[in-house]
């Protein structure tokens, strides 16, 4: 059965707009999808994700996702690394593969005359890859190469690190080493797909050049293939420390990274459009937001502080990042803290929260610039079960939040008192 919406946001394709309709697509064997057909350009974008990503890596072995998703396609079938990328290189076929924390990523794009070889391509890179030793050997290096060159970047450092202390005892704390990438075996990697690449952890959203016939066949020739169902084993929920603590690891650099945060919340919780309305007023909107104003432009203790809401499938943070001299570590960080403090204890005032909604809903159809974009965001909005009219209800769901709603949800999620925060550097007068 098929379900079309028209949603009220208007796409900017050069000088024309053009209205966005979200049609599902459910293909014989109940494969489903989020359709947007667009026949101006002869293109078409596959954006489709499966639940579960690098949290599912074994203890010791993390990275292996990341290792699967680098490999996917270098070979399937009967085709090599070499035939295979050639083959996508000589039909302008863009296939690659990612993996974050909760889920497992893959994107396609085609020219709608080589349609069909795409998606038969893509079919292979799932149910027959061939993880040559080449291939294994080649990606292993690169990834290895990565891990050597995060231990030397501050950022990297500082990100590892905070991951595993606002993550304690949880995959989401823990972090690829060489040791791990190097402990990932041949049947860890030939493994993986079978084990993890299921139809119900599957969400698949398409835009461009095709009708919804055409699809709902090309569903079936792609996915039907793969097993009903994952053995993937439950991930349980974190457990994000309540207490404060500070972990400075020292480094001979000039200048601090500070990376501080506190528990949050998921995007499924009713006091989300809030919380979202008060993170950019306090740290999500760049020059405008008052940590910038109070720690940069005051003060100029640093170029920048930023704070973000961090959803994941199993728990949620409040993050936040600072980069500052050594000697005025001490001091931004006092700083932050008085800001969360008033955010909790004071409302904002009404320029503040009026220029926060017209942002928020102002800037979010410029993420929608390419078939490639809207097809990666449908998805993000199938995985986080927004459904389908939630282009229609956003901005509704933005405009009601009050000033009271923001203070307090402040006071709910920000605590100074209850901050964990990682320095790397050598701040001055701080120590652990």
């Amino acid at each position: 059965m098929k379900k079309v919406l028209f949603v009220a946001v208007a796409l900017i394709c050069g000088s024309q707009a053009s209205a966005l309709t979200i049609e599902t697509v459910t293909s014989p064997s109940g494969i489903q999808a989020w359709l947007v057909e667009d026949h101006k350009n002869p293109i078409i974008a596959l954006d489709y994700s499966f639940a579960g990503g690098g949290a599912s890596d074994p203890a010791g072995k993390e990275g292996l996702v990341s290792m699967v998703a680098g490999l996917l396609d270098e070979g399937a079938g009967d085709m090599d690394a070499q035939a295979f990328q050639g083959r996508l290189e000589d039909l302008a076929i863009g296939l690659t593969f990612s993996a974050d924390a909760d889920n497992f990523t893959g994107r396609l794009k085609t020219l709608t005359d080589n349609r069909d070889e795409a998606f038969r391509l893509l079919h292979l890179a799932l149910l027959k890859p061939r993880f040559d030793a080449d291939a294994v050997a080649r990606v292993r290096g690169q990834m290895l190469v990565g891990v050597q060159q995060s231990e030397q970047d501050p950022q990297s450092v500082a990100g590892r690190a905070f991951a595993a202390a606002i993550f304690p005892n949880h995959p989401y704390g823990r972090s690829s080493s060489e040791a791990s990438i190097k402990a990932i075996s041949d049947a860890d990697l030939k493994g993986w797909p079978g084990a993890h690449l299921s139809r119900d952890r599957l969400v698949v959203s398409v835009v461009g050049d095709i009708t919804p016939a055409q699809l709902s066949a090309l569903l079936d020739q792609t996915f039907a293939d793969l097993p009903a169902k994952s053995d993937q084993a439950a991930i349980a929920e974190a457990e994000v420390p309540t207490k404060d603590s500070l972990k400075i690891i020292r480094r001979q650099i000039p200048q601090s990274v500070v990376n501080f945060g506190e528990p949050g919340i998921k995007r499924d919780d009713p006091d989300w459009y809030n919380a979202y309305v008060m993170n950019y007023i306090l740290g999500g909107g760049s020059f405008s937001s008052r940590l910038m104003t109070e720690v940069r432009v005051k003060r100029g203790l640093a170029y920048g502080a930023y704070t973000g809401l961090e959803p994941y499938e199993h728990g949620g943070i409040v993050a936040g990042e600072v980069a500052t001299r050594n000697d005025k570590v001490a001091e931004s960080l006092k700083v932050i803290k008085e800001e969360l403090r008033k955010m909790g204890s004071t409302e904002v005032s009404a320029a503040e929260l009026a220029s926060a909604k017209t942002y928020l809903n102002g800037s979010f159809p410029l993420q929608m610039d390419s078939t490639t974009a809207i097809a990666a965001l449908l998805t993000v909005v199938q995985r986080s079960h927004l459904g389908i009219d939630y282009f229609d209800r956003r901005p509704t769901l933005i405009n009601k939040v009050s000033a009271a709603d923001v203070k307090r949800v402040g006071a709910k999620l920000l605590d100074p008192d209850k901050l964990t925060v990682v320095i790397v550097g050598d701040p001055k007068g701080m120590t652990e």
